[in-house]
């Protein structure tokens, strides 16, 4: 059974920081990519960030480039998203998924698997 459970959300003040933490089991984790979606109230779901198996390739939506990381460890199984300077446009549920990659180790446009979500609230 596949279980993606995240851990790390809360609230936290403009300009803050928050680490969210996917920790997988189920999957041969050396062989999935790994994302970070989002979902606000009223809003469709969007990526935040995704990650190749090896971790050499970390794709970053336009709105987070420069404040979000991505990053995974394997022995532990767990993918990280490290946020900072928070806004509260990034106030969402923030969700894990996984995929398989691609024989040639890209990608794939859809994800297979997905967490509960953690829950994170930017406000003063």
């Amino acid at each position: 059974q596949v279980q993606l459970m995240e851990s790390g959300g809360g609230s936290v003040q403009p300009g803050g920081s928050l680490r969210l933490a996917c920790a997988s089991s189920g999957i041969t984790y050396s062989d999935y990519c790994m994302a970070w979606f989002r979902q606000a109230p009223g809003n469709i779901r969007e990526i935040v960030a995704r990650i190749n198996p090896s971790g050499g390739v970390r794709v970053f939506a336009d709105s987070v480039k420069d404040q979000f990381n991505i990053s995974r460890d394997g022995p532990k199984n767990t993918v990280y998203l490290q946020m900072g300077s928070l806004r509260p446009e990034d106030s969402a549920m923030y969700i894990c998924a996984a995929a398989r990659s691609r024989y040639d180790g890209a990608c794939p446009g859809t994800y297979t698997y997905w967490g509960q979500g953690t829950q994170v609230t930017v406000s003063s």
